[in-house]
């Protein structure tokens, strides 16, 4: 294969084609990739819902107005930077906005790729098992509804490379940036906390605490003030809270429906439930060893795959039973294992990694949900 052709060029062009196909299908206007629904952007109660993507169209239009088109304004308004920066690359101008929403999804992900590639040949692995990265469908369905998962992962991969590097500074930077993104990405800076803890590095244990945690805690006090409450936590409309019991949140959906329960765990069961306890034993291990021996040998993206597996034992029932959302949310777990297969330069892991791929059955269902 030529040395020109990259990983990234792969997925940027796969996802070009992607969403021509949608825009072609759906009457030429790339707004449609939006899913905007008429219950919110008409104010009819009975209209369409549309998706998540709407939110961020109508907030980047009209940053200070957008919330009354919201379904719960602080909840949207926490993920500010992708359609801050959206507006920004329109000009402030409307027609523009479908374009630029586009264009920033299609650049996160070369670039979300393109630092995953760079991680992998730095220990010695092919670049290209970043395919598995840029062409997850949770990531692919993410940019064609115009969602901020691209952008937030591609911010945390900078961060994690700048850690590799030992420029914990933009570490923090980058971070920080990505939670003002997606909340959800916070979980890697949770990893590398832990990391940092076990290590006993208390000074940059702080700083790393104070450089992600403080930006996002002002702009939710100010969320809180003068939306009335703030983002974590609130939940989009018709969201479930956080399950205590592991997994409860998907076997709980047989109380209402044993029929949907099994179509979800045919899907869910190989693409979440078991990478995250496959990831919870090994990366578990390595961090039940550092405990016991405290040989400083520990790795971070050890703890980076800890977190992320674990956070999928405690998702709401109404994450589970949206397949959408549940793609989307494994895309950290995938992120982790990748980085994993890296760190312990182990073909067989990142081998694992590629079944992930066949997710992108679910692009040929055209939908909200697939």
């Amino acid at each position: 294969m030529k040395r020109w052709l990259r990983p990234w060029q792969v997925v940027v062009v796969v996802a070009v084609v992607y969403m021509t196909i949608v825009v072609e299908t759906q009457g030429g206007d790339p707004l449609t990739l939006a899913m905007l629904g008429t219950r919110f952007s008409e104010g009819d109660l009975n209209g369409s819902e549309g998706y998540d993507g709407q939110f961020v169209y109508y907030i980047a239009r009209d940053p200070l107005e957008g919330w009354r088109y919201c379904d719960v304004p602080a909840y949207r308004y926490q993920r500010i930077l992708y359609p801050l920066l959206a507006r920004a690359l329109a000009l402030g101008q409307e027609r523009f906005l479908p374009y630029s929403l586009i264009l920033l999804n299609l650049a996160a992900l070369a670039l979300g790729t393109w630092l995953t590639e760079t991680i992998l040949e730095r220990y010695g692995m092919s670049r290209w098992y970043a395919l598995t990265y840029g062409l997850y469908a949770g990531q692919l369905m993410a940019a064609r509804l115009l969602l901020a998962e691209p952008l937030a992962h591609a911010l945390c991969q900078a961060g994690i490379l700048a850690a590799e590097r030992d420029r914990w500074r933009w570490t923090g930077l980058f971070f920080a940036l990505a939670a003002l993104t997606k909340e959800t990405v916070l979980v890697f800076a949770a990893g590398y906390l832990l990391y940092l803890l076990l290590q006993r590095r208390w000074r940059r244990l702080a700083e790393l605490s104070v450089s992600v945690g403080l930006p996002f805690l002002i702009w939710q006090a100010v969320l809180w003030a003068w939306l009335g409450q703030p983002g974590l936590g609130s939940g989009g409309a018709g969201a479930t809270g956080w399950e205590i019991v592991p997994f409860r949140g998907l076997w709980s959906v047989g109380a209402v429906n044993l029929r949907v329960l099994a179509l979800l765990t045919v899907i869910i069961g190989p693409l979440t439930v078991i990478p995250c306890l496959l990831s919870l034993w090994v990366a578990g291990r390595d961090l039940a060893r550092e405990l016991r021996n405290r040989s400083g040998r520990l790795h971070p993206f050890s703890a980076l795959l800890f977190t992320n597996a674990l956070v999928m034992l405690f998702l709401p029932q109404s994450t589970y039973r949206e397949p959408l959302a549940m793609l989307r949310l494994t895309t950290g777990l995938v992120v982790a294992a990748i980085l994993y297969g890296a760190c312990r330069r182990s073909p067989r892991i990142l081998n694992y990694t590629l079944f992930w791929l066949a997710s992108l059955v679910f692009l040929t269902k055209e939908g909200p949900v697939p």
